[in-house]
């Protein structure tokens, strides 16, 4: 018998009890009242939408920062505090959560896209243990639950009252964040790895990609560029047919898109403004925390109003993989339109940025060289890749075991 399996025994024999959110804690908001101008140049620390939705716990050592003024009263976050997404363009990403793990005396400030819980008690949960509960498949279906939207999904504080999770034992909450701390701790060994391998791929990108004597062009001057839409969600015969349809979510500035969205019907196609975007062509999001990312497309598929697809007006003269890695160059462009609002680039934006237009054999060159990084970097069917990919399933795989009780 595990020492897990003795502490159940012998703590809780008859099942782990059972508590809503709402018994637990109670909710707050993040930032109100600020402007893009109130995000340059800061004097404190906020937590950004993609801090949260990509980190089990808040990363603390952040660059975001705002500014606050003496006296403005504003929510920070507190130790053992869960903070959640508020929304995203599927409900599949809604309500991912992050855990204030650390205790810092730095005041660290909450954007205004996530919402955080304060628990009422600390020690009926352990913010180690919140930081796994709050990731699980049961506790995941729950919260997608209170998700609801049309173009955009939005999750219902007064719902997530009612999400219930198990809190066991703070012995039994030990024993399991020990054994998921081992799982995630391998997994961040060779993350480390692969990010020192992208970080050689993203230097010798920008030494390709600079070019001193070569003229720049407007994308809108050499590329289709154009954005998608949404078929009505509450048309049953626009959704679940067999096109492709894509979200800017699938943006993450790696080359091979993994990820469908949804499956859409040819008359949704045909009565909305989503657009069937060709094989190999770039797609730029346009708005939230992926603005400015991009994807490249490896098959035909319809894209939503928040991308915009480019491709090439003469693929003899401008190769589609070349304007891959010229996009993937102007993120800080967008980046610049501002953090502290739900950031958006326009379609005009978008037409009047410029590339660098070398001779076809050039791009070619450096194509035949990006993709052979992009691939050691980013494709999950080998390599480094492969094998966080493979201890990802089977972390998930124990944390959803380990995470369920009778």
């Amino acid at each position: 018998m595990s020492k897990l399996d003795e502490l159940i025994s012998k703590l809780c024999p008859d099942g782990v009890e059972y508590k809503s959110l709402g018994e637990i804690g109670s909710f707050y908001g993040g930032l109100t009242g600020k402007s893009k101008e109130d995000f340059k140049d800061g004097n404190a620390k906020f937590i950004s939408y993609i801090n949260v939705f990509n980190n089990l716990s808040i990363d603390i050592n952040t660059s975001d920062t705002v500014n606050i003024a003496d006296g403005e009263h504003q929510n920070t976050i507190q130790y053992g505090d869960i903070i959640f997404t508020g929304s995203s363009e599927t409900p599949d990403e809604c309500g991912m959560s992050s855990v204030l793990t650390l205790k810092t005396d730095e005041a660290l400030y909450l954007n205004s896209f996530c919402f955080g819980l304060r628990l009422n008690n600390l020690d009926i949960l352990l913010p180690e243990f919140a930081k796994y509960i709050f990731r699980c498949h049961r506790v995941r279906k729950q919260i997608i639950k209170t998700a609801s939207g049309v173009t955009r999904f939005n999750v219902s504080k007064k719902k997530m009252e009612r999400v219930i999770i198990p809190v066991p034992p703070v012995e039994v909450q030990g024993e399991i964040v020990r054994i998921l701390d081992n799982f995630t701790e391998l997994t961040a060994e060779l993350t480390a790895e692969l990010t020192a391998r992208k970080k050689q791929y993203e230097y010798y990108k920008q030494l390709l990609m600079t070019f001193n004597n070569t003229p720049l062009q407007k994308l809108g001057n050499v590329c289709k560029v154009q954005s998608g839409g949404t078929p009505s969600k509450a048309n049953s015969e626009y959704w679940n047919g067999s096109i492709k349809w894509l979200g800017s979510t699938i943006c993450q500035n790696q080359k091979t898109v993994e990820n469908v969205t949804g499956y859409i019907t040819q008359s949704g196609l045909e009565h909305s403004s989503a657009k069937l975007m060709q094989k190999e062509t770039t797609l730029i999001a346009l708005v939230g925390a992926t603005i400015g990312k991009v994807a490249f497309l490896p098959f035909e598929a319809t894209i939503n109003q928040n991308i915009a697809g480019v491709f090439p007006l003469d693929t003899a003269k401008l190769n589609p993989s070349f304007v891959y890695y010229a996009c993937s160059m102007l993120y800080n462009k967008f980046i610049n339109l501002g953090q502290g609002k739900l950031a958006m680039a326009n379609m005009s934006f978008v037409r009047n940025l410029q590339i660098p237009v070398p001779p076809i054999e050039e791009q070619e060159r450096i194509v035949n060289i990006l993709d052979r990084f992009d691939k050691l970097c980013n494709d999950i069917s080998e390599g480094l890749p492969a094998e966080i990919e493979a201890r990802k399933k089977q972390y998930e795989y124990y944390r959803d075991k380990l995470l369920t009780f009778k």
